[in-house]
């Protein structure tokens, strides 16, 4: 997938992502130093397993509370 910096303005940047163009703001100091207005970056994505794993932790935990609670527990 594919982006370009459509504009910076104060340290933070406007990319256009894909062919539909959708607009994503990101901290400039997150970019590829050298990175400018009209600048197309390569996007790659990958799974962050911590917090997966911790978002996971904690549903869980929500869920047998509420299980808990509507048991009179």
């Amino acid at each position: 997938m594919n982006a370009v910096i459509d504009r910076i303005s104060g340290g933070t940047a406007v990319l256009l992502i894909g062919k539909e163009e959708a607009q994503v703001s990101a901290p400039l100091s997150e970019l590829p130093e050298g990175a400018g207005e009209g600048t197309w970056l390569d996007i790659s994505f990958s799974i962050n397993r911590k917090l997966t794993d911790e978002q996971y932790r904690k549903n869980r935990d929500l869920l047998d509370k509420i299980k808990r609670k509507k048991s009179g527990g």
